[in-house]
C-alpha cells in the first residue's frame, strides 16, 4: 500500500525543527524526500544528550525518519550544480535559509520561478524577508517573547514561561505541511508552482487565542492563569489524593454532575456558580470548595468517575505514563522499527494511511544513491567528495 503523496518529490534544504517536521510529514505520507545537509550536518545532531549514537542526538531522530539523506557543500560550485539538478528533479523544496541565501548562490525567488515554473517553494523563516523586522533571526522561544506567547504562560504570581515544547516551531512545520498541500492541490488547476511563505512570527500570533480577539474586543491586557483558562471555570488542574488531575467543565449540566459527584450539589444552584459567566467571575470562591472535595480521591478514580458522567478529566501525566499508556499505544501513537522507537502519525488516513518506512539515516548516509540517481558516474561521485563538494560517511 503506497501513501497519499506516492509520486511526489520533495527537496529538504531545512534544518531544526519546523522545516525537518514539514517535510517529515510529507515523508510519513509517501513522498520521496531527500535531505541536504551542510558538512557540518544539521546542528541538531549535537542537541543532547541523550544520543542515539556518536553522531546523532535524539532530538534529531524525531523528526528526520523516511528520508533519503545527502551531504553537500552548496557554497561550492560543484555543490551549488548538483542542487540545480535536485530543484529540477523535484516537486516541492523547504528550505529555511537566512534571507538571500538562495540569492547569493544565483538562485533568487524570480529565478526559481523561470527555471523551475511547476516547483513549489517552501519558505520558513522567523520573521519573514520583509517589514521592520525582516530578516532577522528568530527561534521558537524568541517568537514567543516576540508574539506574546510566554506574556500569557505561567502562573499568576510568576514570570512569563516559554511553553515547554517548541510549540511555535511544530505548528509552524504543521502550517508549511498544508500550505504545500494547498499549493500542490492549485498547481492541478495552473500547471504553476508558487510561494508558501511561513514565518515563526505569524504563527506566535495566530496561537493566541482566546487572548488575542478578547483584547481586539475590549482592550484588556491577558493576564497569567497557570493551568486555568481565562473564559471557563473550573477548568484547571487540582490536587488530588495521590497527584494531580485536570478537570475541565464546559458547561452548566458537566457542573451540575461534578459538584453531584463531590457530595456538593447544592454548588449547582448558588447564585454565585449557576453559569459559566458566574464561575469565572467567582472562580476565587469556588475554587477552594472544589479543592477539598477533590484532595478526597485518587487522581484515576475521580477521572475515570467524572469521564462517566460527561465531564472531561484526566490525571496529569507525565512524558513516560503518557507514552506507555495503553490507549496511545492503542492509536498507534508510539511506533518501534527495530532500534528506532518515536512518536506516530497523528494524521490517520482511511485506505491510504501514513506509515514509518525508514529510520533516520547517518549523516551522508544515502549521498551516493541520490547522485547516482541525477547521473553521476562513481568516478565522478568520487570527485565530489574527494573535493569536499559531497559528503560521505566514514568508511
Amino acid at each position: 500500500m503506497t501513501g497519499s503523496l506516492d509520486g511526489l518529490r520533495v527537496l529538504d534544504l531545512s534544518r531544526v525543527l519546523a522545516g525537518p517536521l514539514c517535510t517529515q510529514m510529507l515523508a510519513d505520507h509517501g513522498a520521496e524526500v531527500v535531505k541536504v545537509e551542510a558538512p557540518a550536518g544539521d546542528e541538531t545532531r549535537t542537541w543532547g544528550p541523550p544520543f542515539v549514537d556518536a553522531t546523532t542526538s535524539a532530538y534529531y531522530t524525531g523528526v528526520n525518519r523516511n528520508k533519503a539523506n545527502i551531504g553537500l557543500d552548496l557554497r561550492t560550485e560543484s555543490g551549488q550544480r548538483v542542487l540545480a539538478e535536485l530543484l529540477a528533479a523535484s516537486d516541492v523544496l523547504v528550505e529555511n535559509f537566512k534571507a538571500g541565501t538562495l540569492a547569493g548562490w544565483g538562485l533568487p525567488d524570480e529565478v526559481l520561478r523561470e527555471r523551475y515554473p511547476r516547483l513549489v517553494q517552501c519558505r520558513i523563516t522567523g520573521f519573514g524577508t520583509d517589514g521592520p523586522m525582516g530578516g532577522m533571526p528568530g527561534y521558537d522561544a524568541v517568537a514567543q517573547a516576540y508574539g506574546g506567547l510566554m506574556s500569557i504562560n505561567g502562573e499568576p504570581t510568576g514570570p512569563p514561561l516559554r511553553v515547554g515544547v517548541p510549540v511555535v516551531d511544530m505548528v509552524t512545520g504543521i502550517y508549511a505541511f498544508s500550505g504545500i498541500l494547498l499549493a500542490l492541490h492549485e498547481r492541478r488547476r495552473s500547471g504553476r508552482g508558487q510561494l508558501v511563505d511561513c514565518a515563526l512570527i505569524d504563527t506566535a500570533i495566530s496561537l493566541l487565542h482566546p487572548h488575542s480577539p478578547s483584547w481586539l474586543a475590549d482592550g484588556e491586557p491577558a493576564r497569567r492563569t497557570g493551568s486555568a483558562h481565562p473564559s471557563i471555570a473550573p477548568y484547571d488542574t487540582f490536587e488530588a489524593a495521590d497527584g494531580l488531575v485536570f478537570i475541565g467543565v464546559g458547561n452548566d449540566r458537566q457542573f451540575g454532575g461534578f459538584t453531584e459527584l463531590l457530595g456538593i450539589p447544592e454548588l449547582a444552584d448558588d447564585p454565585r456558580f449557576r453559569t459559566n459567566a458566574d464561575r469565572v467571575g467567582n472562580v476565587a470562591a469556588l475554587r477552594p470548595l472544589l479543592a477539598e472535595r477533590i484532595a478526597r480521591h485518587p487522581r484515576r478514580e475521580l477521572a475515570t468517575a467524572l469521564l462517566a458522567r460527561g465531564v472531561p478529566a484526566t490525571p496529569v501525566h507525565d512524558v513516560g505514563e503518557a507514552l506507555t499508556d495503553p490507549h496511545v499505544l492503542h492509536r498507534g501513537m508510539v511506533v518501534t522499527d527495530g532500534g528506532y522507537r518515536a512518536t506516530g502519525i497523528p494524521i490517520t488516513l482511511e485506505r491510504t494511511p501514513g506509515a514509518v518506512r525508514s529510520a533516520p539515516r547517518g549523516h551522508g548516509a544515502d549521498t551516493r544513491g541520490v547522485l547516482a540517481s541525477l547521473g553521476y558516474s562513481n568516478a565522478e561521485i568520487d570527485e565530489l567528495v574527494a573535493a569536499g563538494a559531497a559528503v560521505e560517511p566514514p568508511c
